[in-house]
């Protein structure tokens, strides 16, 4: 499908003039269908779900070589529901006002994932549109699940914030990729709200307004970054920090996480919270573990939830691969968190959670 549009582009950029005769558009995705089972103290669940591996998704992106070592781009990708045919959600603000109403049927093709368009050069990228917030990587990659599954890091999406994986409305710029092993990002989101929204007394429209950055460091099997990132809210702003590093030793690849949290809302506290972890080259595939905690420091009360989750994927081929996970959590504290569906009876009751699936790319 790739060399189908590939072809077509350069058919559409021979007929368009000399200004179009570089350019490229490839359509990629993933496949990705989970059975997934939770177990919980007051109910079990087994369902079929996708994005148990990887991250189920369908996009299209284009470059077309300016010249001078500059170029333009684009890249469009939707996540799409494959176990039941329909697609992802997106927030249009920021804000829960913003959340899109799903259409008749179920939510239509969004590109919620990614929507952007940018000018790079030896200067580095300028991307405006929909994307990954800077403080979002840190806990995406240094982590052996990639967030996805069961297994994902308990550290991810702990205390509640619209903009902690994706904004909408960015304008971000990237490092270049020449700095000695050095890499960054910085990125300011828009709410998008009118200047009087609200009222005097408790005005909205900085709403859904903020910003992230991200430095780290790459040399070798070595990695280390730190990101930080701000959301505002007139109910409280909201605050993300967090490091990681990675070393690969080759007969396993060791990865590390440490997020400190902050909501601004008088009832939501701090975030505090950590993952370890592994991945362990064995055969055609490799072995994932992690163990990760998260802690929110309330006036009363201290919710803490750990989790601990192996996997392991087998690849068919370089685009084929069999998986499986099975991951605990432990709740103390008045934490109530559960796995794939699963409800407790009561707080501080644990869960259990596995799932087995494939993911095909393209």
């Amino acid at each position: 499908m790739k060399k189908s549009l590939m072809a077509f582009a350069g058919l559409a950029a021979l007929n368009a003039g000399p200004a179009l005769a570089q350019s490229s558009v490839t359509l990629f995705g993933v496949v990705d269908a989970t059975l997934a089972h939770g177990s919980g103290s007051a109910s079990s669940k087994t369902f079929l779900t996708n994005s148990g591996f990887s991250s189920s998704r369908v996009g299209f992106r284009g470059t077309e070589d300016l010249g001078g070592g500059m170029s333009a781009s684009f890249w469009l990708e939707a996540g799409v529901n494959n176990d039941n045919g329909a697609g992802g959600t997106t927030n249009t603000n920021n804000q829960s006002t913003g959340a899109a109403p799903p259409a008749a049927g179920g939510q239509g093709l969004t590109f919620n994932r990614r929507a952007t368009v940018s000018l790079a050069g030896n200067w580095g990228e300028l991307r405006l549109g929909r994307d990954y917030t800077p403080q979002y990587w840190t806990l995406g990659l240094m982590d052996p699940f990639g967030s996805n599954g069961v297994g994902t890091s308990q550290t991810v999406n702990s205390l509640t914030v619209l903009t902690a994986v994706r904004a909408s409305n960015t304008i971000g710029y990237l490092l270049p990729r020449n700095l000695g092993g050095f890499y960054g990002q910085a990125q300011y989101y828009l709410g998008e709200n009118n200047s009087n929204a609200g009222t005097p007394a408790g005005s909205t429209k900085n709403d859904g307004s903020g910003y992230g950055l991200r430095l780290g460091f790459a040399s070798g099997p070595f990695d280390v970054v730190l990101a930080h990132g701000l959301t505002r809210y007139a109910v409280g702003d909201f605050h993300q920090n967090n490091i990681g590093a990675a070393y690969d030793f080759g007969v396993v690849k060791l990865v590390a996480h440490f997020s400190f949290d902050k909501n601004d809302i008088a009832t939501s506290g701090k975030g505090r919270g950590y993952l370890v972890g592994g991945l362990i080259p064995v055969g055609a595939g490799q072995i994932r573990l992690s163990y990760s905690r998260y802690q929110i420091e309330l006036a009363a009360a201290k919710p803490t939830a750990t989790k601990f989750a192996i996997g392991y994927n087998y690849n068919l081929s370089k685009r084929t691969a069999l998986y499986a996970t099975f991951a605990h959590v432990s709740n103390s504290g008045g934490s109530g968190q559960t796995l794939n569906g699963a409800t407790l009876a009561s707080p501080n009751d644990s869960s259990s959670g596995y799932d087995f699936g494939i993911r095909h790319s393209f």
